[in-house]
């Protein structure tokens, strides 16, 4: 062969881990050791192959390009210098092991947080050998959902318990599809598919969001309420359906608990009150009531969207609790497109071994990390970090007191990373992790039902190591020795899913074919809420009021709150289609720049024209956006996508400078679209 002749590439399957409800499959063309394309795949009937572009464009930089994190690394400068030495995979094992023991022998255990979320979402990379490690060493327990999806989590157990919510596709037979807070095209792409489906076969679509997002253009009806009412305009569509007769009694009375509770504090908020509270029509709000209860099947598919703001539990439990008061259940088709991969029939405490967490342990919320670290408020202090797939300086509210906390001089962290992110740079030891089509992995889904397998169609890049590797290697540097430590990658599927349950046909996770997926049925059958699964709530009913709640945060029924700020744009941080989180924000087209839109009417009033680089500012921190004019959004409302590294902008920091740590109404959880700013020109 000529020295020039072109590398031989071949196509294998393989499956996107990335923080998304999809988890599409993908079709790879690669060498033996690069990626070259990345493409769809009709593995998975639900995305059906096609794919979002952020995926295609830039998969193959972020895993060869400038920011791939190739080897083990020691930090040489300050914390944040970015001034790294490479060393051997046995000395960046040694140092971690003696930061780790030091402080262990210093303040104990619980000292030590993993401070990971959900970069990639197969049930290895995520939660597996990782969670092993830290449970046998006796390291602080971390409540990962208030960061982003527990709020909505918690909304959906509080009503449902565990019950799987509707499989996507179902919503095709829709004669109503409602889309509430979810931006389909940027977060959520194959349910576009479904919808231009069920439009087809001729049912109506109403999208609500506080922008108006591409879906709209689909929609024979678009609100779009003030961020964080979407509670009180539930409420109005609740009361609604009890003014034209709509309450379906008997399923009220067979299958909730709390109604009475609920409906009172309902009927506070009748449709002309909440159309001047959300600022929307009020004859919209009456026309949706009549289509929702005229219509059958109604499916409802509920984003994350709205979780966001103080309201965000009290939001999502009013609008799935629609549902329930119009006894739209028990159709194909009918019912709530949430949680639906709370059919994967997961082991999580087998493949995680929970049972070596010490009696007493301690949880601590991830949105309270930074905090801790710095006014050591709580005892032992935490003193020891190891951050993995996250990536905290850009994704965390209060970005200026992460970056204090990562530098604080008595912290020793560790980073286990893909790319050289922002958060990297305050590292004592950095180790490269693989990539994830250099890995083995079982994939669920927390948007659809299909379990998918994956295997490495490259070689590791350079001296990277599977996430479950590097934590092997760490438990034999503390001398672990337990034969759980030792499972290798194959059988920690089999670890992750009740290899006997009846959806899984007798297939061993581990054996699934490749370049294939498995639907989670029951009896052969698509499940169908309250025809083959049921709530798992303490009552087995749909529990609109929750004593849970109520115990824990004074929220038995939704609430309806408000927010003030002396700042006048309410300025909202949805995804990018650019990037999923933060993921991507190294590759060169998100080194630029970011956009923030705005009414005519604010710019207007501040002067600021189409394409002028303007100034974002509040109390904690400013960032210098592009403006773009728009009326897609509303007056008073500002909206700039989240994930920006902090290159992006000349002030060394990005929207997340601008959010407050305040919390949600229930779970703790962040409220990013609570966020108030000002905007001006910026050389004002």
């Amino acid at each position: 062969m000529s020295a020039h002749a072109p590398t031989p590439t071949q196509t294998s399957p393989a499956v996107c881990p990335l923080d998304c409800p999809d988890t599409c499959s993908l079709q790879i063309e690669h060498t033996a050791t690069e990626i070259v394309a990345v493409k769809g795949s009709s593995a998975n009937p639900f995305t059906a192959g096609r794919i979002c572009k952020k995926v295609a464009k830039f998969y193959p930089e972020f895993l060869h390009g400038e920011h791939r994190l190739r080897y083990p690394m020691r930090r040489t400068g300050p914390k944040g210098s970015k001034t790294f030495q490479r060393i051997s995979w046995e000395e960046a094992l040694d140092e971690v092991h003696a930061g780790i023991q030091k402080t262990i022998d210093r303040h104990g255990p619980q000292s030590v947080v993993p401070f990971n979320y959900a970069g990639p979402h197969g049930l290895l990379a995520d939660g597996s050998m990782d969670r092993r490690f830290f449970h046998r060493l006796g390291a602080s327990l971390v409540d990962r959902g208030p960061l982003c999806g527990g709020i909505r989590a918690l909304a959906h157990s509080s009503l449902f318990g565990s019950m799987p919510g509707m499989g996507p596709e179902q919503a095709e037979h829709a004669n109503l599809l409602i889309v509430w807070s979810n931006n389909v095209t940027v977060s959520n792409l194959h349910l576009t598919r479904v919808i231009d489906k069920a439009r087809r076969r001729g049912a109506k679509v109403v999208v609500i969001d506080p922008k108006r997002i591409q879906v709209a253009d689909r929609a024979d009806m678009f609100l779009q309420p003030r961020p964080g009412t979407d509670v009180v305009l539930a409420f109005a569509l609740c009361n609604e359906l009890e003014r034209l007769g709509a309450v379906d009694d008997e399923f009220v009375t067979a299958w909730t608990l709390g109604y009475d509770a609920f409906m009172e504090e309902a009927r506070r908020y009748p449709v002309d009150t909440a159309a001047q509270i959300c600022g929307v029509d009020a004859q919209d709000i009456r026309t949706m009531a009549k289509w929702f209860a005229d219509s059958s099947p109604v499916a409802m598919s509920v984003g994350n969207g709205m979780e966001r703001s103080k309201t965000g539990g009290a939001s999502i439990r009013a609008a799935m609790a629609l549902s329930a008061i119009g006894g739209k259940f028990g159709v194909e088709g009918g019912g709530v497109i949430a949680k639906p991969g709370n059919a994967f029939p997961k082991t999580s405490d087998k493949l995680q071994c929970t049972h070596w967490i010490p009696e007493g342990t301690r949880t601590v919320n991830i949105l309270d990390v930074s905090k801790h670290i710095l006014a050591q408020d709580i005892a032992p202090p935490i003193r020891a970090v190891v951050i993995y797939n996250h990536n905290p300086v850009a994704t965390h509210p209060d970005q200026v007191r992460m970056r204090e906390a990562l530098s604080h001089p008595d912290l020793f962290t560790v980073g286990i990373e893909i790319a050289n992110t922002d958060s990297m740079a305050y590292c004592d030891v950095v180790l490269p992790a693989c990539g994830p089509f250099e890995i083995d992995d079982i994939y669920g889904a927390y948007g659809q039902q299909y379990l998918q397998r994956a295997a490495p169609v490259i070689a590791p890049v350079d001296e990277a190591l599977p996430n479950t590797e590097i934590f092997r290697r760490l438990a034999a540097k503390f001398g672990f020795d337990e034969p759980e430590f030792q499972t290798d990658d194959r059988a920690l599927m089999d670890d992750a899913l009740d290899v006997h349950h009846p959806s899984l046909n007798g297939v061993r996770p581990s054996e699934l074919p490749l370049g294939t997926s498995m639907q989670m049925r029951i009896d052969g059958d698509p499940i169908v809420a309250f025809k083959n699964v049921f709530p798992s709530t303490p009552s087995g009913k749909i529990e609109l009021y929750s004593q849970d709640l109520e115990h824990r945060f004074g929220a038995g029924v939704p609430r309806y709150q408000t927010i003030s700020s002396r700042f006048p744009l309410q300025l909202i941080t949805p995804s990018s289609d650019d990037r999923t989180n933060a993921t991507f924000g190294g590759v060169k087209a998100s080194q630029k720049v970011e956009d923030i839109e705005i009414h005519p009417i604010d710019a207007d009033a501040r002067g600021i024209k189409d394409g002028d680089l303007v100034s974002v500012h509040n109390d904690l921190g400013t960032t210098e956006l592009i403006a773009r004019i728009s009326e897609g959004t509303r007056p008073g409302v500002a909206y700039s996508a989240k994930g920006m590294w902090l290159a992006s902008s000349s002030t060394d920091q990005t929207v997340n400078s601008l959010v407050i740590d305040i919390r949600s109404d229930i779970a703790d959880g962040a409220c990013f679209n609570d966020t108030y700013v000002e905007i001006s020109g910026a050389d004002s």
